[in-house]
Formats: structure tokens, sequence, C-alpha cells
């Protein structure tokens, strides 16, 4: 009896003490991880730091560009001092990369080289591109979208999904995503502006899908796939939300877009 209690001691000091082996292990690995996630971000944002402090625009739209990047630059850094997780780490190198997406666009802005090209985006790319000049007045506010910059539209977004929908990478007369990213949801006649501005456009999805929050390969074809997407929506329509998500609790990371004044019933 004596014996088999002594062995039994035995079994039990060797599985708690491999227990004990094993959870360190993973502490360990879990350390490790986020190390590397954040030393990754880290690069990231130390490469769009360097852009934005040597970069100074020398027209409207590039001024604009580097606008916004610096103010990616900003919340990146805010996201990396707070994350505690390699998910989040991985959300600050998002943030990072939409930043110099904009700093490409600022060098493309005054004919510069635009630079080496950066990861490619699914969602990004799936959201499409403006591939024409669209003049349009919605709801007494006149709107524009081209493929390049100018004077009249010096606002540049480099494509994703902002609050569930696709916005086509491009360049606007004004920023009339930015009230959706803030809010989180697209208000009243937002389905009407991308109806206008977008319809029939090669590579944009179908306002019918957009509306759905639908973006699949076939969406892209444009305006000549009709209502095709519309059914496609299901529960896809906030797959993705906000780039802000995440751990950090929702809703633009970024912050501090301010006031946009009047988007016209936005």
């Amino acid at each position: 009896m004596m014996g088999e209690a002594g062995l039994l001691i035995i079994v039990l000091v060797v599985v708690v003490l491999g227990g004990f082996y094993l959870a360190n292990q993973r502490s360990t690995q879990r350390r490790t991880e986020i190390e590397d996630a954040k030393a990754e971000a880290r690069r990231w944002v130390e490469r769009l730091g360097g852009q934005v402090l040597n970069l100074t625009g020398t027209n409207e739209a590039s001024k604009q560009a580097i606008a916004d990047a610096s103010e990616r630059y900003t919340a990146a850094g805010s996201q990396l001092e707070q994350a505690q997780t390699a998910h989040q780490a991985r959300l600050v190198i998002d943030t990072a990369l939409e930043g110099l997406y904009y700093v490409r666009a600022a060098r493309t802005a005054m004919g510069l080289d635009p630079g080496p090209e950066l990861p490619q985006d699914r969602e990004r790319e799936r959201a499409g591109a403006v591939t024409e000049h669209r003049s349009v007045d919605v709801e007494g506010k006149h709107y524009e979208a081209s493929p390049e910059p100018d004077d009249r539209t010096p606002y540049y977004y480099p494509g994703g999904r902002v609050a569930g929908r696709a916005v086509p990478r491009g360049w606007y007369s004004e920023p009339w995503w930015k009230p959706a990213l803030v809010a989180g949801a697209w208000g009243f006649g937002s389905m009407m502006l991308f109806s206008a501005m977008f319809s029939g456009m090669a590579g944009v999805a179908s306002p019918a899908a957009w509306e759905a929050g639908a973006m699949s390969d076939a969406d892209m074809a444009g305006g000549d796939m009709g209502d095709a997407g519309g059914d496609m929506g299901g529960d896809m329509g906030d797959a993705g939300g906000d780039f802000g998500g995440g751990d950090f609790g929702g809703g633009d990371w970024g912050g501090g877009f301010g006031d946009f004044g009047d988007f016209g019933g936005f």
C-alpha cells in the first residue's frame, strides 16, 4: 500500500511540474510573439515617421495627403503604446501602412517617384479604384471624384472599408467618407451619393452590392452587374467593420478628425 501511495505521489508531482513547465513555455512563447509583433509594428511606424517628417507638400493635394499621413502616424504611435497582444500590434501595422499610402499619394501629387511598393491589402484591392472623372450633385451639394489629383479633387483615400462599406481608392473633392469613419455608420443619403458617383464605373462595386456591404470579385465588375450583388450582402454587411475595431474598443483609432462641416445630409 505504501509503495502504491508513494508512486501515486510521484506521478502527481510529475504532472504538476509538467503543467507548470508547459504553462511557462506558453507564457514565454506569447511574450516572444508579442515582442516580435511590436518590433515589426515599430519598424513600420518609424518608416512612416521618417517620410512624414521629411516631406513638404507643394500643392493643395500633396499637403492634404501629408496631413492625413501625419494623422495616421500619430494614431499608430498611440496604438503601439497601448498594444498588449500580437493582434493589436498587427493593427498598428495596418494604420502605419495606410499612412504610407497617403505618403505615396502625396509624392505622386508632387510629380515625384512614389517610392517602393507597399504590401497588398485584400480589402483595399477589392474596394476598387476611381477609373474616370465624375462630377455629381447630390442633395444640393457638388461632389467630384478623379483617378488623379487636381485643384478640384485634393482629398485622397487609399481604398478600403469604412463602416462595413467599400470606399474606392482615388481623389475626391471632399472626404465624404469621414463622417462614417468617425461615427462607425453611414448616414442618410450615402447610398444616393455612392450611386450617383460610381454607378457604371468599371472596377467599383455596384450600388446594390455597396448598400448590402458585399465585396465579392463579381461585384467589382462595375455598374454592368446591375443589382447582381444585391442578394450577396447577407450577414457580410458589417464584416470587417471600421478598421479601428479590435481590442482597442472599436471606433476610429486615429480620432481627432475634428469638425467636417456640412456633408449634405450625412
